[in-house]
Parts: structure tokens; sequence; C-alpha cells
């Protein structure tokens, strides 16, 4: 049951579209959401890893998008299992969809298959024009005709 309605958010603000929306989206909870299960770590400031649990599919199976500010994670098995017998299948081997919103500039630097794990590097990599920057101040000269104190004959000299 949803009990969260961001409806007068967006009545009232202006520019935060996607926040409200990601806010929206993750009060949501779907079954496709869970599965399949993953970790999402903070490396370094700037770095992250994803790490996809995704047993029974093999590297070829499995594709990986990044559009824009979406990371999208598919997976589909090749061929069915038609010739074998099975007593007890745990290992879900079903397709999944899974999409992670990712902040601006925030880019996937490599991917790896390893023992059944996907492991998706990402950094944020911010451009320099974004990037704070010192502003220098001029010294402490005033404009002329800016300040109260009565001129020197010698700078109304050097004005004419």
């Amino acid at each position: 049951m949803r009990t969260l309605d961001f409806a007068p958010l967006y009545r009232s603000t202006v520019g935060f579209d996607r926040m409200i929306s990601l806010l929206d989206q993750a009060t949501r909870i779907e079954p496709s959401t869970t599965w399949p299960p993953y970790n999402i770590e903070k490396v370094a400031d700037d770095s992250y890893r994803i790490t996809m649990a995704v047993a029974g599919f093999t590297p070829d199976e499995i594709d990986l998008t990044q559009h824009d500010t979406v990371l999208q994670v598919t997976g589909q098995k090749a061929g069915q299992d038609g010739e074998r017998a099975y007593l007890h299948r745990g290992i879900a081997t079903r397709p999944f969809r899974q999409t992670f919103n990712l902040a601006d500039h925030v880019k996937v630097t490599g991917a790896r298959f390893d023992n059944g794990l996907l492991t998706v590097d990402l950094v944020r990599e911010v451009p320099e024009a974004f990037k704070p920057r010192r502003i220098a101040i001029a010294g402490a000269t005033s404009p002329a005709g800016q300040d109260n104190a009565p001129a020197r004959i010698e700078d109304r000299a050097e004005a004419a």
C-alpha cells in the first residue's frame, strides 16, 4: 500500500521533476526490483560499484546499457533446458531487467563477470566547467566619484 502522495510537490516546485519522480519510484516496491539480488557500494569519493548475483547466466546472455542517467542490466537465457528433468530448481534463470538511476556525470568504467557475479564499476567525473573555482578579487581602488572625500587638485588635472 502506498501512503505518500507527491502530487503537491509537482504543483509547487519547478525543476525538481526528476528528483520527485525518483522518490515516487522508490516508494513503490515491485517484485522485479528484488531479483536478481545486488549490492551497491561506495569504493571512493567519486567511485561506485554494483555487484549483481546472476547465477545461471553467462556473460553473453547479459546486456549492460547506459543511456544518459539510466543504467539498465538485462538478462535473457539463450537456450532452454528442455532435455533436463529437475526434481528441484532453485537457481532462477528467468529473464530480468534491472534499472539504476545514476546521478549526473556518473558513467560506467568497466564490467566483469566472475563466479556468477556481475560487477559494474562506475565513476563520477564532473567537468571542469561545473567544478567550483576561486575568483580573484581586484585591489581596493574605488572608482572616481564613488567616495565622499573631496577630490585632490592633482586628480582633477589628470582627469582633464
